[in-house]
């Protein structure tokens, strides 16, 4: 069965490409133009990838994603944003947006980071209980969540993949080019901000006080270190 990338973007042209490449690359795709039938297609449709335009008549990319995840659409979702966005690209990410590009794009980079995202089963690679009971908490990789005192805190597959790398790799330092290259699965990548902000939410729904963390540590100059 193919697998199914819906594009929410309002630049017909640039969609036209899109479509045409990503079909080349034998995907199914369907677009909407603007941000409420985008989200209703996303909702209804499931698909397994979704490109997203931040600037969007109806709806804006920003609120189209958080509804997604308060609706528990694990997918990946890759922002589409203007070159020079930088707090619109920190507020996807902290929303749950995996990834974003800015634009002017070329197709090969945007191509890699479709198939690098449609490659869940394959990352992290490392093998972890799918549950793990730290001192005040428990990880249910399973289910997606965490659960601390009896309250239940979600997490995306995205904050799954990197919490199990990092507990795979336990009391190891990661770097974050280790970090990207083996979940996100491309070497080259614009920022290692992106593995910053995923460690920042990560801490907020793991750590007691997320401020002085006792198990998701920075190692300067190195990257990150799990402590059970």
């Amino acid at each position: 069965m193919k697998e199914k990338i819906l594009i929410i973007e309002d630049q017909e042209d640039l969609v036209k490409g899109l479509i045409l490449n990503l079909a080349d690359e034998g995907y199914e795709v369907d677009y909407a133009l603007d941000g409420k039938e985008g989200l209703a297609k996303a909702l209804k449709e499931k698909p397994d990838l979704i490109l997203l335009d931040i600037m969007l008549p109806g709806m804006n990319g920003l609120e189209i994603c958080k509804e997604l995840r308060q609706n528990k659409m694990d997918i990946p979702i890759v922002m589409l944003t203007a070159k020079g966005d930088e707090i619109d690209k920190v507020i996807g990410l902290e929303i749950g947006a995996d990834d974003y590009i800015s634009k002017p794009f070329s197709i090969r980079e945007l191509l890699a980071r479709v198939k690098a995202h449609l490659r869940r089963e394959n990352r992290g690679g490392e093998s972890v209980a799918e549950v793990i009971q730290l001192e005040t908490l428990k990880i249910d990789f399973g289910q997606f969540k965490i659960i601390r005192k009896g309250k239940e805190i979600g997490l995306t597959s995205l904050e799954v993949d990197v919490l199990r790398y990092l507990i795979g790799h336990d009391g190891k330092v990661v770097s974050r080019d280790d970090l990207l290259d083996k979940i996100w699965g491309y070497e080259k990548y614009p920022t290692t901000r992106t593995i910053d902000n995923h460690i920042l939410k990560l801490r907020k729904k793991i750590e007691i006080d997320p401020n002085h963390p006792r198990h998701i540590l920075t190692v300067y100059g190195g990257g990150y270190r799990f402590v059970q």
